[in-house]
């Protein structure tokens, strides 16, 4: 049982290996660790990765594209609303319960709608966050929204929170779990029984988060 893995090097004091969710095996290693360590590492572990490339919520990235067109729907807060091109000229995207956008600026769509997700959940996901650590009793040096191909959300070993930008698609409380999630691995950096109590005193209901993730990620993930 060959397991095939890329590593990154970085000045992080410990190893870690890492299923992504297109089932990438990814190896963060301090610096100047041998190769050997590494691969005596992957193959202690191999049967849990194994099981973990395996898992229901690991996938193919979809490919599916949009043409931008009216009638076409996008995905906000879990829901989907249409999309309308109109001939008056608007900057980039506006939303009121539908998706609207320019005709003369249907080839910059892709563009448009990206920053426009972007800034919703700068706007939105953020103050979540500040609120969540509040209650956690929790510190984090940076919050930032980025461009994650392939996680929702991570913890840096610096205590820097990243999430997803595409997690604005998702629900209300699936976006919640999200963000507990990450803000427990300040507290337990890996998902012992200690750490999924304290995502429980928070989200009482966090499976049900966990369960639309594993039917409906790949609908955050669709190209456009």
């Amino acid at each position: 049982m060959k397991i095939n893995y890329s590593i990154k090097y970085s000045a992080r004091k410990t190893l870690s290996i890492i299923v992504e969710r297109d089932r990438r095996v990814v190896v963060r290693a301090p610096l100047n660790t041998s190769g050997e360590v590494i691969e005596k590492e992957v193959r202690k572990r191999k049967f849990l990765l194994f099981k973990k490339i395996n898992h229901t919520q690991k996938y193919d990235s979809p490919q599916e594209r949009m043409e931008f067109v009216s009638g076409e729907s996008l995905l906000y807060f879990g829901k989907y609303y249409k999309l309308e091109v109109i001939n008056e000229l608007i900057n980039g995207i506006e939303f009121d319960n539908k998706f609207l956008i320019s005709k003369s600026n249907q080839k910059e769509a892709k563009q448009f709608l990206k920053t426009w997700y972007i800034k919703q959940a700068q706007e939105k996901i953020i103050p979540k966050i500040k609120n969540f650590a509040s209650s956690l009793g929790v510190n984090y040096k940076k919050i930032s929204i980025l461009d994650l191909k392939y996680r929702w959300g991570s913890c840096t070993p610096k205590d820097n929170i990243n999430f997803n930008w595409r997690i604005i698609k998702a629900p209300g409380f699936v976006i919640d779990y999200i963000i507990v999630h990450e803000l427990t691995h300040l507290l337990e950096a890996n998902h012992t029984s200690k750490f999924w109590n304290i995502v429980s005193v928070q989200l009482p209901h966090y499976e049900n988060a966990k369960e639309w993730l594993k039917e409906n990620g790949k609908l955050l993930e669709v190209e456009f």
